[in-house]
Formats: C-alpha cells, sequence, structure tokens
C-alpha cells in the first residue's frame, strides 16, 4: 500500500518542484504563474480567517467566517437544490418513457432536439427569465443534471432482461408488480449512474452560473480574484473546486456502491 501511495505521489511531487524551483530562479513571472507554496499560502488564508476559534467566539462562528467555507457552502447548496430540480424531474419521466413506447415517441423528438444545447448557453435566457441570484443559478444546474438522469433512465428501462420480463408476467405478476419487482431494481445501475454523472454537470455548471448571476460560491470568488489580478487565489479557487468535486464524487460513487452491492457486477 505505501508503495502504491508512493508511486501515486511521485509525478505530482517532480512536477511541483519543478514548478516551484522556476519560481524560484524566476523563470516564470509570479503574477501570471504563482509559485506553489504562495498558492498554499493563499489557499491557507482563503480557509483560515485571521480570527482564531477563541477570537471568533467559537468554531461555529469561524466557520462562518471563513471565505473559503463559506464560499463551498453556497456552491454545494446551489448544486443540491438544482440537482434535486433536475433529477426529480427526469427520474419519472425517464421511468415513463421506457416504459411507454407510445410516450416515449412523442417526447423523444423534443429530448433529443435540446439534449446537445449546453446549459451555458441558456444563460441570457436565465437571467432575463429570472434576474439574479440564486434562481437563475439553480435552474442552470437542472438542466445540466436532468438530462444525463433522463437519458441513463431511458436505457435501464430499455435494457432490463426480457427473460426477467416473462417470467415475471408467467408467474402472474400485474403491471405495478412488474414495475415495482422487475424493471426499477434492473434499471437502477443505469439510474445510478446517470445520477453521478448528472451531479458532475451540475457541479461544473454552478461554477459557471456563480460567474454570471450571483455575488458568492467558488466560481464568484475566481472571477473576483482575476478582476484584481490575484493570480495565486484564482488557482487555490480551482484547488477547492477540485478538491469538493473529488469529495462528492467519491460520495456518489460509495453510495452506489452501497446501494448495488447486490448487483453481481459489484465485487465487496
Amino acid at each position: 500500500m505505501i508503495k502504491r501511495l508512493l508511486q501515486n505521489l511521485a509525478v505530482p511531487v517532480v512536477l511541483l518542484t519543478i514548478w516551484q524551483l522556476m519560481s524560484i530562479f524566476g523563470l516564470v513571472r509570479p503574477e501570471i504563474l504563482p509559485s506553489p507554496v504562495a498558492i498554499m499560502e493563499r489557499l491557507w488564508l482563503y480557509l483560515m480567517p485571521e480570527e482564531t476559534f477563541q477570537e471568533a467566539g467559537g468554531i461555529g462562528a469561524w466557520i462562518m467566517s471563513s471565505e473559503l467555507l463559506g464560499d463551498l457552502l453556497a456552491s454545494l447548496q446551489r448544486v443540491v437544490l438544482g440537482f434535486a430540480v433536475g433529477a426529480g424531474l427526469a427520474l419519472p419521466l425517464g421511468l415513463l418513457m421506457g416504459t411507454d413506447k407510445t410516450i416515449e415517441r412523442y417526447l423523444n423528438p423534443v429530448i433529443q432536439f435540446l439534449r446537445p444545447i449546453p446549459p451555458i448557453a441558456y444563460i441570457p435566457l436565465a437571467i432575463l427569465w429570472f434576474g439574479l441570484g440564486n434562481p437563475p443559478a439553480i435552474f442552470l444546474i437542472a438542466i445540466g443534471a436532468f438530462f444525463p438522469v433522463l437519458i441513463n433512465t431511458i436505457s435501464g428501462v430499455r435494457n432490463v432482461d426480457s427473460i426477467y420480463v416473462r417470467a415475471a408476467t408467467n408467474l402472474g405478476a400485474d403491471r405495478l408488480t412488474l414495475f415495482r419487482r422487475v424493471i426499477l431494481p434492473a434499471a437502477t445501475p443505469y439510474i445510478l449512474t446517470g445520477m453521478r454523472i448528472g451531479i458532475g454537470t451540475a457541479f461544473i455548471v454552478v461554477i459557471v452560473a456563480e460567474m454570471i448571476a450571483v455575488n458568492s460560491g467558488l466560481g464568484y470568488r475566481i472571477l473576483e480574484a482575476r478582476e484584481y489580478m490575484w493570480s495565486d487565489k484564482v488557482i487555490a479557487g480551482m484547488i477547492a473546486i477540485g478538491l469538493l468535486g473529488l469529495a462528492i464524487d467519491i460520495g456518489v460513487n460509495r453510495l452506489n456502491s452501497h446501494l448495488l452491492r447486490w448487483h453481481r457486477g459489484i465485487e465487496s
């Protein structure tokens, strides 16, 4: 395990060392590309307010005064709300289109027409319809999460093995029992995969939305740092985005593994 960890860290450590040496010897301008040490110092200041726990009035007040934690919470809140709206609409619609071919024939042309349009293209309309603040951001995130969940749900229902359907039907299962005991469990791996993709897309969209329509969050903070030419804070914000995205993906992946522990494709 230690050997594998060292192998995984070898290339990043070498690259960071080269980067730091280039900064020390003045081969790159700090305004353009700050050194790793300067970026970590900025990330620490971004995370830790100047006050200590005692001066801030306890850990709760300290958390509230941390700029980074405030931005993380703001971005995470928008991701959760937007994803809940998008997935909440896509899941029942996907199940309906997957099980009813007539509905699928009517709705599929519209879905296939709208699906290639990136959520970023809706930014002018979102601001026009909802103004500034959280509503347009949540609207854009919902669009980003909607289509991955919808398409994977439809695919999951369509790919249910017909042997299971015929067996349940021969055993006397009605349509509701067939859907609840056969179709939905068999489609669950596809649905959860769609949700994992959808929440990843939602996280990408929230950063773009925060650069346009709101005055808080990681995207807003990066845009603010760019205005003042704080390149170290820009990169620190990018690192924070990467860490939050990684944490979300790990959490969703572990949840999927737990929910699909019965699935033969997942080994404990």
